[in-house]
């Protein structure tokens, strides 16, 4: 049996039992300095979970500044006014929890798993580093170190974020996601004490985020320590919006790195693309999984089975508030130059923009994507995290539960239209990663 028969043997079984958790058991409310919170009474195990979204990432910042958004997220966990340095993940783990934080082109997550009984204790830890958080000059310096090192260590032992950096500066003339989210190295080095201040009153006020709650909680008992714990941290004037708009790419952009180290090419095309809430999202998500998703997805079979060109490709369309990028990454087999990898998977790209896809093709990944959602659906964290997601990105969480008939409207002409649309010469940026010894020696 194909393996997407097999997803939708297994979608088909799972669907009764996970159709349980609806739009309307997502309860919310906000407080009275703006904070909106969401609550899922989810008693499948006797733990919780707590997403914390900040509207806030690289996206916010301005030259000068780059990092800042990252930055935090290492110096939320380093004290406040009641609970110390170090103290956060201490106390947190005591109580048998654990957490984790991301930062991205548009949002910083704190995420906090713990026994529900410890509900309150998690409402106290956040509160604390929201309001009081210790923006102590001895901790900033450490810190600071830290991200220098994370950002050297990451440019040198990371193919993909080496060339991606080069790819967004290029690709990106106006916006701010031309810069990597963990900043510039000169940025790094002299952020300023009132620049740090200043950046966490706007960005860390409680009108600017978004709390998910859900697990073995009640909606009163969550509401009654909101009020007690979020609701008394003040609200602040909103954060000045984003408005700058890149202007329209009008032809083919090209970077090429040297790094040493590097066996064979690595290559990355991106192409600009609308923001999630633009109706082109779900035919381009799907677009991206048809090329690359599977052994049997159309660039695997061409570039790494058939011709044996790459040892590995993938797509990443990343979620955005503001237009973004639709990139196509790989990594060069041996003795495969980059422009013999370039051209084929260009040649693959064009294929579906000049022919289209199969209603098979299409329909397998629809399976795939309903299974993921699903299975996402399964736990109190998946939910939590897509609930906030949706919320964030495309303005209302109920938008998830229509995810999959969004998933099932996606037809064959679609794939097609935003292929010819979006996946041109024109809007593309071309990045090549390769060693000096492969470089033209009579380039000075």
């Amino acid at each position: 049996m194909k393996k997407w028969l097999l997803g939708l043997v297994w979608l088909t079984a799972a669907i009764p039992a996970l159709a349980v958790t609806k739009a309307e058991d997502v309860k919310s409310f906000t407080l009275t300095n703006g904070m909106q919170i969401l609550v899922l009474e989810d008693d499948s195990i006797p733990n919780a979970n707590m997403y914390s979204f900040w509207k806030v990432g690289s996206r916010n910042e301005v030259p000068g500044i780059t990092g800042l958004s990252h930055f935090f997220e290492h110096m939320m966990f380093n004290g406040a006014k009641k609970y110390g340095p170090k103290m956060f993940d201490r106390t947190m783990e005591a109580a048998g929890g654990s957490n984790n934080a991301y930062t991205s082109e548009n949002i910083t997550a704190y995420t906090d798993w713990f026994p529900a009984d410890a509900l309150e204790l998690m409402f106290e830890l956040e509160a604390d580093r929201i309001e009081h958080l210790a923006i102590d000059p001895d901790m900033v310096k450490s810190e600071r170190g830290v991200v220098a090192s994370e950002r050297t260590t990451g440019l040198e032992n990371s193919n993909f974020q080496a060339i991606w950096e080069e790819v967004k500066g290029a690709a990106f003339r106006a916006h701010p996601y031309s810069w990597p989210v963990i900043g510039h190295e000169s940025d790094i080095a002299n952020w300023t004490l009132e620049d740090l201040q200043q950046y966490h009153k706007t960005y860390y006020a409680p009108n600017n985020a978004v709390v998910v709650i859900a697990g073995a909680v009640k909606l009163e008992q969550v509401k009654k320590l909101a009020k007690q714990y979020f609701e008394p941290i003040p609200a602040q004037p909103a954060p000045r919006p984003v408005h700058t708009v890149e202007p329209e790419q009008k032809g083919e952009r090209q970077v090429y790195l040297y790094k040493p180290s590097v066996s064979s090419p690595n290559i990355m095309l991106a192409f600009h693309i609308p923001a999630s809430q633009s109706e082109d999202y779900y035919p381009l998500q799907m677009l991206g999984d048809i090329l690359s998703n599977g052994n049997s997805s159309r660039l695997m079979t061409s570039l790494v089975f058939e011709q044996q060109l790459a040892t590995d490709v993938f797509t990443y369309i990343p979620e955005s508030i503001d237009p973004n990028l639709f990139y196509v990454y790989a990594v060069a087999a041996q003795d495969v130059t980059a422009d013999t990898l370039k051209k084929a998977i260009i040649e693959q790209l064009n294929k579906v923009a000049l022919q289209g896809v199969t209603q098979d093709e299409l329909q397998k990944v629809k399976n795939t994507r309903l299974v993921d959602f699903y299975r996402t659906m399964q736990t109190i964290n998946g939910k939590a995290n897509t609930i906030g997601t949706y919320q964030v990105f495309f303005n209302d969480y109920r938008k998830l539960f229509d995810a999959p008939k969004a998933f099932e409207q996606v037809s064959v002409e679609d794939i097609q239209r935003v292929a010819r649309q979006y996946l041109r010469k024109a809007n593309r940026t071309v990045g090549i990663l390769n060693n000096k010894e492969d470089s033209n020696e009579n380039d000075l």
